[in-house]
């Protein structure tokens, strides 16, 4: 992040979940001032009032999608950018105050979407226990901790706040799920291109226009911009309106990039630049090679080109 690094800290409590474990994944978070907030829209104003600097959210899970209300902010009030994004695994465990056999335990707290991604398992090895809703994972491990249910799904990391036994570990369905956050700081310079980076928009696109969306996307395709991630969701004006949200691979900074928003301008009804910024890496491979004839040199080449054509040499 360019400029003076945040120091303070807001993002979708309570402590304990897996929000909080993947901020604490960004060094500047461990050392500065970190405050769980109540829901999204409540962290993200605490970023536009000024009360913090930065806030995490999440923004996608590799089972669930996209987490609607993010998305809906990200398109009301004053604008935000996306200054880092952090993917981390999403592993479930199954926890109690001692150990207890399983089938010994008779209710589980958890919250709906842990159970939703634990239901086979869950199945499995606790057919007769109750499920019982709560509104987070730390929550549940809290509950647990205070005996009012026999075992609860919770994130690892409150397993140790809440003095909790491990009954069985990484017990989601889906072994290599991830969910990816998002790191939001108000509007400023954007950082350097890292040639492996990812840039966000909003765009809305004009309903009575034949074609519309295709012409979208067409303005990156045919600059070799590679579209990673495409969601709509509606504007709430009125039936048929969406607002499409774009991941595309690429940096504001970089001149084909730059290209294509000025094209996007000119044919949506509106664009919101949500960030540009380097893409997470679970494992640390190299980044796609450069495309021949789509490299910032190649573009600068065109370009002199089509001067020296129109100067007549």
């Amino acid at each position: 992040m360019p400029g003076t690094p945040p120091s303070r800290f807001v993002y979708l409590g309570p402590e304990g979940t897996f929000t909080e474990a993947a901020l604490r994944t960004l060094p500047a978070a461990e050392r500065g001032v970190r405050t769980p907030a109540r829901s999204v829209p409540e962290a993200l104003e605490a970023v536009r009032a000024g009360d913090a600097d930065a806030a995490l959210v999440p923004l996608e899970n590799s089972v669930g999608g996209a987490v609607p209300v993010t998305l809906d902010e990200l398109v009301t009030g004053s604008p935000l950018v996306i200054t880092r994004e952090v993917v981390i695994p999403v592993e479930f465990v199954l926890a109690a105050r001692q150990l207890i056999p399983l089938a010994s335990i008779r209710t589980v707290a958890a919250h709906p979407q842990a159970s939703a991604q634990c239901r086979n398992w869950l199945l499995a090895h606790l057919p007769d226990a109750v499920v019982v809703d709560v509104l987070s994972n730390a929550a549940a491990a809290i509950s647990a901790a205070a005996g009012e249910h026999d075992a609860a799904l919770c994130a690892p990391i409150g397993v140790p706040r809440n003095n909790l036994t491990v009954l069985a570990d990484k017990v989601a369905d889906h072994a290599d799920a991830v969910t990816r956050f998002a790191l939001l700081s108000r509007p400023g310079p954007v950082g350097e291109p890292t040639g492996d980076d990812v840039t966000s928009l909003a765009v809305s696109i004009r309903h009575d226009q034949v074609g519309a969306l295709l012409a979208v996307l067409t303005e990156l395709a045919v600059r070799g911009i590679n579209l990673s991630r495409i969601e709509s969701r509606p504007t709430g004006e009125q039936l048929g309106t969406y607002v499409f949200f774009l991941d595309c691979t690429g940096h504001v900074a970089e001149t084909r990039m730059g290209e294509a928003l000025r094209g996007l301008r000119r044919i949506c009804a509106d664009v919101r630049f949500l960030g540009s910024y380097p893409r997470h890496r679970l494992h640390r491979e190299d980044p796609p090679p450069s495309v021949p004839g789509l490299t910032d040199a190649d573009f600068a080449d065109s370009a002199a080109w089509l001067a020296r054509l129109r100067s007549g040499n």
